[in-house]
């Protein structure tokens, strides 16, 4: 008897969003049927374009309990099993995979079907820098003195409601409209911008990211397979997934009051806080021998503090919501009805017909907690729900959550609010959640830390605009 084994997987009976191997062995008593068989099975493979063949693949070893090398090697006999071919660069300091990606050519790229990072949200925030840094041509949201006010309405505290123009020439165009987000400007140079712009968007129609869970938290694979598993998260990189995921980019004007005006830009895929957010990271940088046990103590350390700041925040006014027929709020899931009606790709530069002459902004003014912008749900396992249940990977929209000063026993409670599945983080008089396209931040100390996607970003004054499903994962959305 001859026989052969076809790896799969199935869904977990306990956990529906996680994916186990599994093997089925055939036989047969003729070695050439057998063949045949197996020479099918390959030939149709072949045929599905969706698969990656070459993959580019980072690994940091110093990734959450300092796993990441462990965990690579745990999941590479399956990129074997189905033949793909792998690259692999394991880092050997901060921002290796950054400098690599930035000094990696369109031409070489193009040799690999995507980017795999195995390790957490930070490390894949270094990578996604790398690669984007160089390459994405968009314009600048406004600047905070760029939004002039022109006619202020009765606004009850704490909003003041405005309506605002932006004040900029052609080379400093005002936020794009949501329904020009999503475009890909990107380019190599600042040469014929057009060219590069054509020959990389057609990339982009193929080219992925992935992300093999290691971290700290791993939000982002949380939040774009629905659970933090090393071998559901490789099975979705093999088999093809694909889910779009927007990006926040976020300018620094300034990084101290004193400081001279001199733009600086980063992205982030999941999330930028400041206030108990950022100082929660800057605190947790002088513990890294701690592990990831030094969030937590590091959070308590800043939650006993209490510390608020004085900050203004205009924030653009939107109407979106997102319900079904019964008025409720509809969660990203896979197969997503919200994340699936994306616009096709338009590039962000195209002159001013892609911009609007007049945007109605908002803006609150007061001492903050903390300030926080989430571009997806953030889910994680402290915080079941994440930051905001109803956030999705891919429609447009950032949201931006402002937690006014207030009483240490209620900031507990909201706290408390959003460790619960089910729980409602909101529902605080203190707590403002806004869902927007792009803000503007001022601070009025003389420090100010934000966390993008875990990593330190000093800014006395930003702005920040999402760009709808910029990047693709190899992912197929949550199982809610």
């Amino acid at each position: 008897m001859y026989r052969f084994t076809v790896y799969s997987f199935q869904r977990s009976k306990s956990q529906p969003a996680q994916w186990v191997l599994t093997t089925f062995t055939f036989g047969h008593e003729d070695q050439q049927t057998c063949q045949m068989w197996v020479n099918q099975i390959d030939a149709s493979l072949v045929l599905q374009d969706g698969r990656p063949k070459n993959l580019l693949v980072f690994v940091n070893p110093r990734s959450g309990k300092g796993i990441g090398s462990r965990t690579w090697e745990a999941v590479a006999p399956i990129f074997l099993r189905a033949k793909i071919n792998t690259k692999v660069i394991v880092t050997e300091r901060a921002n290796h995979a950054f400098d690599v990606m930035a000094s990696t050519s369109n031409k070489d790229l193009k040799m690999y079907d995507g980017i795999v990072a195995v390790g957490g949200d930070g490390f894949f925030n270094e990578i996604l820098n790398g690669f984007l840094l160089s390459r994405h041509l968009a314009h600048y949201p406004p600047t905070p003195s760029d939004i002039i006010d022109c006619r202020q309405t009765e606004g009850n505290y704490p909003n003041e409601a405005i309506n605002a123009i932006v004040n900029g020439s052609e080379d400093q165009a005002p936020l794009l409209s949501s329904a020009k987000h999503g475009g890909l400007g990107l380019s190599t140079s600042s040469g014929n911008s057009t060219d590069h712009d054509s020959e990389f968007s057609a990339f982009h129609t193929w080219f992925r990211f992935g992300i093999i869970p290691a971290g700290s938290t791993d939000a982002i694979v949380m939040c774009s397979t629905g659970c933090r598993d090393p071998i559901t998260s490789t099975l979705q990189i093999v088999l093809g997934k694909r889910v779009h995921l927007d990006i926040a980019q976020v300018v620094r004007w300034k990084k101290t009051p004193t400081s001279k005006f001199d733009p600086c830009v980063r992205y982030a895929a999941s999330f930028a806080g400041y206030g108990f957010y950022g100082d929660v990271i800057a605190e947790s940088e002088k513990l890294r021998w701690m592990g990831p046990r030094r969030y937590d103590y590091a959070g308590t350390r800043v939650f006993l503090r209490h510390s608020s700041y004085e900050a203004e925040v205009a924030y653009v006014d939107t109407k979106s919501e997102d319900t079904n027929a019964n008025g409720k709020r509809v969660l990203c899931r896979s197969n997503c009805s919200i994340c699936n009606t994306r616009p096709h790709l338009q590039h962000s530069h195209t002159g001013s017909s892609s911009r609007q002459d007049e945007t109605r902004w908002l803006k609150s003014k007061g001492r903050f907690l903390s300030i926080g912008a989430a571009v997806i749900s953030c889910r994680n396992e402290k915080a079941p729900d994440g930051l905001v249940a109803d956030a999705h990977l891919s429609d447009g929209f950032l949201h931006l959550i402002l937690i006014r000063d207030c009483h240490h026993a209620l900031y507990l409670w909201h706290l408390t609010q959003l460790a619960r599945k089910g729980g409602n983080p909101m529902d605080f008089k203190f707590v403002e959640h806004h869902k927007t396209t792009a803000f503007t931040f001022t601070s009025f100390g003389d420090q100010s830390v934000w966390n993008l996607d875990g990593e330190l970003f000093e800014a006395h004054q930003l702005s920040a605009q999402v760009f709808r499903g910029l990047i693709s994962l190899f992912a197929s959305g949550p199982e809610v």
